[in-house]
Order: C-alpha cells, then sequence, then structure tokens
C-alpha cells in the first residue's frame, strides 16, 4: 500500500514551478517550498516591480528575502529522487506525441488505456482503477482511447450514444430512441459499425484491384506508344533507303509521304497520351478513395466511424485498353498524284507493313 501512496508522496514535494522534485529546496516564511534557482529566478523578475511574492499564496516580502538551502528537506528530496529512479516506469509507458495521454496525470502524462464516455476523458492504467472499484464508475462505458469523445455524446440530450436509427440511418441516445425515433428499427452503434466494417473491407479490396488493374493499362499504354514509335521509325527508314535511289525526280513526292507519315503518327499519340492522362488521374483518385477507405477503417470510434461513413460509395468500373481502341496509321496517295510505277510498288509495300505492325 506504502508503494502505491509514493507517486501521490513525490506529488507532494514537486516545485510548482517547474513541476519536478524540489532541487536545493528552499521553504519560505510562509511555509511554501520551491527550488533554490527557481524561486531566485521568478524573483529575479520581480525586480522590476520591486515587489517579491509566493507564487502559490502571493504572500509579499519585503525586502526580499536572503535564500538559504533547507538542508532538511534537500536530505528527503534525495531519498525521494532514489525511490523515483528504482520505482519509475519504463519509457514506452508515457505518451508520446501520437499517442492519447491520461487526463488525469500530473507533469508527465502516462500513455492512456481506455476511454470513459461517462467520464469524457482517457486514463492511464493506475487511474482507471477507480472504474472497477467504484461501484458508480463501474456502469460507465469504456472504449479504446480516442480523442473524438465528444462525437460520442447527443448534442440534443447530452446522452451518451449507444443506438443507430436504421430507418434514419443516424446515431442517437436512448432519449431519441424513446422520443423522435420511437418504433423504429435500431441496433447498436457497435453492431452497426462491424456491418459498415465488413462493407468498407470489401470496397478497398476493389479499389486495390482497380488500382493494380489500371497499372496494367498503362504497360498496354506504353508497349502501344513504343510500338506505334517503331512502326512510324522503321516507315521512315524503309521510305528514305527507297528515295534515296529517285531522290531527284521524286523528291516532293518524298515529302508529302513523311508528312503523311507524321501526321499520322502524332494523331496516334495525341490520343494515346491523353488517355495515358486520364488513366494517371484514375489511379490517383483510386489511391486517394483507397487512402480515405483505410483511414476510416481505422477509426476506433463507432460514432466518428458512422458520422464520416459516406452515405453511398460507388466506384466506376474501368474498361481498361484493348488493341481495338489503337487507330491504325495508314498511308495512301492523296490528290490525285500521279506516282511512278516502282514508287507504286514501294507504297504498297511500305502501307502493308504499316497497318500490318
Amino acid at each position: 500500500m506504502a508503494q502505491r501512496n509514493s507517486p501521490l508522496d513525490r506529488d507532494r514535494y514537486c516545485c510548482s514551478i517547474c513541476l519536478d522534485l524540489l532541487f536545493n529546496p528552499e521553504t519560505l516564511a510562509c511555509g511554501h517550498s520551491y527550488c533554490l534557482d527557481c524561486i531566485t529566478g521568478h524573483w529575479d523578475n520581480e525586480d522590476e516591480k520591486d515587489i517579491y511574492s509566493c507564487p502559490q499564496c502571493r504572500h509579499v516580502f519585503e525586502p526580499r528575502p536572503a535564500l538559504v538551502k533547507n538542508t532538511v528537506l534537500a536530505d528527503v528530496m534525495e531519498d525521494l529522487k532514489r525511490t523515483r529512479l528504482r520505482d519509475a516506469p519504463p519509457d514506452h509507458c508515457y505518451a508520446g506525441p501520437e499517442d492519447l495521454g491520461c487526463d488525469l496525470c500530473a507533469g508527465r502524462k502516462m500513455k492512456a488505456i481506455k476511454s470513459c464516455l461517462g467520464c469524457q476523458a482517457s486514463f492511464c492504467e493506475e487511474h482507471l482503477q477507480s472504474h472497477f472499484q467504484v461501484p458508480g464508475l463501474k456502469r460507465h462505458i469504456l472504449v479504446e482511447p480516442t480523442a473524438d469523445l465528444q462525437d460520442n455524446i447527443c448534442p440534443l440530450h447530452d446522452e451518451v450514444i449507444r443506438m443507430f436509427c436504421c430507418q434514419d440511418q443516424q446515431s442517437i441516445c436512448c432519449v431519441c430512441a424513446v422520443g423522435e425515433h420511437k418504433g423504429h428499427d435500431m441496433i447498436s452503434v457497435e453492431a452497426e459499425r462491424n456491418k459498415r466494417q465488413e462493407d468498407l473491407g470489401s470496397h478497398q479490396k476493389t479499389t486495390r484491384t482497380r488500382i493494380q488493374k489500371g497499372w496494367e493499362d498503362l504497360k498496354v499504354l506504353h508497349h502501344k506508344i513504343d510500338a506505334i514509335n517503331q512502326s512510324a521509325d522503321e516507315t521512315l527508314s524503309d521510305v528514305d533507303e527507297a528515295f534515296a535511289e529517285m531522290i531527284r525526280p521524286l523528291e516532293s513526292q518524298r515529302l508529302d509521304i513523311k508528312e503523311m507519315i507524321r501526321t499520322n503518327q502524332q494523331a496516334a499519340l495525341s490520343w494515346l497520351k491523353d488517355l495515358h492522362t486520364d488513366l494517371e488521374w484514375e489511379i490517383v483518385n483510386m489511391k486517394r478513395s483507397e487512402a480515405d477507405l483505410k483511414h476510416l477503417s481505422h477509426i476506433q470510434s463507432h460514432v466518428t466511424f458512422l458520422q464520416n461513413y459516406p452515405q453511398n460509395v460507388h466506384l466506376k468500373e474501368h474498361n481498361g485498353l484493348t488493341t481495338r481502341d489503337i487507330p491504325p496509321i495508314s498511308i495512301s496517295s492523296a490528290g490525285g498524284n500521279s506516282f511512278h510505277p516502282s514508287f507504286i510498288n514501294l507504297l504498297c509495300l511500305v502501307q502493308t507493313s504499316v497497318v500490318s505492325s
């Protein structure tokens, strides 16, 4: 029993300025004690006012008292510090930046292990014991640590929200259940949360599948883009090689053919790049949706979960990309131009090569 009270004893001997155990304690005439450095620094800041008071009781000392170390109290502090080092909890028991701290801990807060909907507070293991021992507190509802305690309170009746109205799709308290929601189908918020959690898991799985399908479609697009570029480059190479033999008489016709090929190439690439951009945006949106669903699935408070759960979750089906969506590149004579017979044979060969690719 004495060991359980030791933290309280240590709190009694804390300096009210630095909130730690007294170091080189000094006891003022009013009976309050402070660390020698703490009270000295406090009074140094009051030099301009020429008023020296006790930070706790506001008793005024005039003139400024001479401060002397309280040796008896200093010995007591040394004993308490040795006990503190021996009995101090490990660092992982204290609340970190992302942990929820105990609302009753003074100084450095311990990590909360439960939140109480009745008390609207969170408690560490030590301060939670009263909820297992005091009859009135035993009836309180304990949940996993959450900072969203106010979401669990009905704004109309200031009562803990325990029910979910299936007809109105709304979280309600017991007063609401016998009032404006009387006669409606109701279940517990926990049961409704569990049901929607399963639905949420299904949506998360579908979203991940869609994202994977989107990446696969992007790969198809990349292959098609490479194929079109390769086909166009090979065709240009063939044209250059053929025209090298008849460059002079057919120079103007060669330039027309090259321009036509580039036009077809750019048209096809423009279409594919637009589709590429749309797919990338679709993946970004689906990943954002996946992140929202994941965050929603990790909310501890049932009520907060239900309040943030979207009423209609619709995911558009993505039809993907097929090779039939890729426009073919065709090369033909235009304007009724007359070509050399050997050039016509060359054109047929080039056109067949492009279309088949």
